[in-house]
């Protein structure tokens, strides 16, 4: 939550996290989002100074490993960090710095892009638009983005040209909302790509649900009852050897905080304890569903998460809350309408009616977390909740 400057109030920010990927798929970087409410007063920018604000309680609070795990990150930031008014709060090795779109670059922000540079600081420009913009700062960056959504490609074309004449410089593609578009994208020399259809993976829209996955899921949602059964988690495992495998692994491994050796899944129940079993699994399962697909992973562990956070605040039952988000996500993993999914499965009432019907209190929960992530809505306590349910999404066992 970052605070007013003139009224010593605090104002609304949303943090948000997109993966950037590299040309075979995988995950290069992400880009950490933050907004801010955008309203002003005279000459003063409240938006853009609250902004600058909630990105240095976000990684004092929570760091890199935090928000990113082990891949590098970009950061919006605003003229305030470019020309030194703010701190940068991060470390240059593993934080990079996305020039916004809007900011005006005049002799003040060119020196300190320069600086920064110097400093060893990945820097992002914008390329997009026939209107130079920031080309002044081409040679002190790292990497130059293109809208592909809003320019056409005669504009595309001139901003690859002018990129063309500094060979260090990485393009990024952004805004990539179809297949043709990443295709396009490809075609034309981007090293990485960032967009909706790549970050929403079109690839398992496609898979059908069969019995395995159909069978995970409804250990999810065992897993996730506020009155588990172990026995029969127990035996849902067991019957499942690449899943049994993982767990008794995880006994042994330093995350569980013991060595002991076991020899059943009996034992590492009793071991790990409810809680632990019932995350660890839940993530395990998360990693089965979505084939690997890293991102994928975390988007749908963060929304659960997140979504068991507003409604715990909301005196909502949390357990119940993060099945619905998960299956709310694993849904849109399968391009399968959320009610359709539900009704395969053994729900209680409570998550039925939020799922199915669409009403009460989990469906408001729900409701509220999906406009927050899509920036429709600002909540204060929901900027803390996310930045939680992302550094919880980063313990995703692989």
């Amino acid at each position: 939550m970052a605070s007013d400057p003139i009224l010593g109030a605090a104002l609304p920010v949303h943090v948000g996290r997109q993966p950037i990927y590299h040309r075979t798929g995988d995950v290069a970087a992400y880009e950490l989002l933050f907004r801010a409410d955008a309203r002003s007063v005279d000459a003063t920018d409240r938006g853009s100074f609250a902004t600058s604000q909630v990105i240095v309680t976000a990684f004092s609070d929570f760091g890199v490993a935090g928000l990113c795990g082990t891949h590098p990150c970009f950061v919006n930031v605003t003229r305030e960090f470019l020309v030194g008014d703010l701190p940068l709060p991060f470390e240059a090795d593993r934080v990079g710095i996305e020039v916004l779109s809007d900011i005006e670059v005049d002799d003040a922000v060119r020196e300190g892009v320069a600086a920064l540079s110097r400093r060893g600081y990945q820097i992002a420009v914008d390329q997009s638009g026939t209107d130079p913009g920031q080309e002044a700062l081409l040679p002190y960056a790292t990497h130059a983005k293109i809208d592909m959504l809003v320019d056409d490609e005669a504009t595309i074309n001139i901003a690859l040209l002018r990129c063309a004449q500094y060979p260090n410089v990485q393009l990024i593609a952004e805004r990539l909302e179809t297949r043709e578009a990443v295709d396009t994208a490809t075609a034309l020399g981007f090293q990485l790509l960032q967009g909706h259809a790549l970050g929403r993976p079109h690839a398992l829209n496609a898979t059908a649900l069969g019995p395995l996955r159909l069978r995970r899921i409804q250990l999810l949602v065992e897993l996730n009852r506020s009155d588990i059964d172990l026995d029969r988690v127990v035996s849902m495992v067991q019957t499942d050897p690449g899943l049994a495998l993982r767990v008794l692994r995880l006994v042994n491994s330093a995350a569980s905080g013991t060595r002991r050796t076991v020899s059943s899944i009996a034992e590492a129940v009793m071991l790990l304890g409810t809680r632990q079993l019932q995350q660890w699994v839940t993530l395990m399962v998360i990693a089965d569903i979505t084939e690997g697909d890293e991102a994928a992973l975390t988007a749908a562990a963060t929304h659960a998460r997140l979504c068991r956070l507003v409604a715990e605040r909301n005196r909502i039952n949390g357990d119940t809350a993060f099945t619905a988000g998960l299956l709310t996500a694993v849904s849109d993993l399968f391009g399968l309408p959320v009610a359709d999914l539900s009704a395969e499965l053994p729900l209680a009432e409570e998550l039925r009616t939020a799922l199915i019907d669409g009403t009460g209190p989990l469906a408001e929960v729900l409701e509220l977390v999906q406009a927050y992530r899509a920036g429709y809505t600002f909540d204060v306590g929901i900027t803390a909740d996310m930045l939680d349910a992302i550094r919880w999404s980063n313990m995703v066992p692989t």
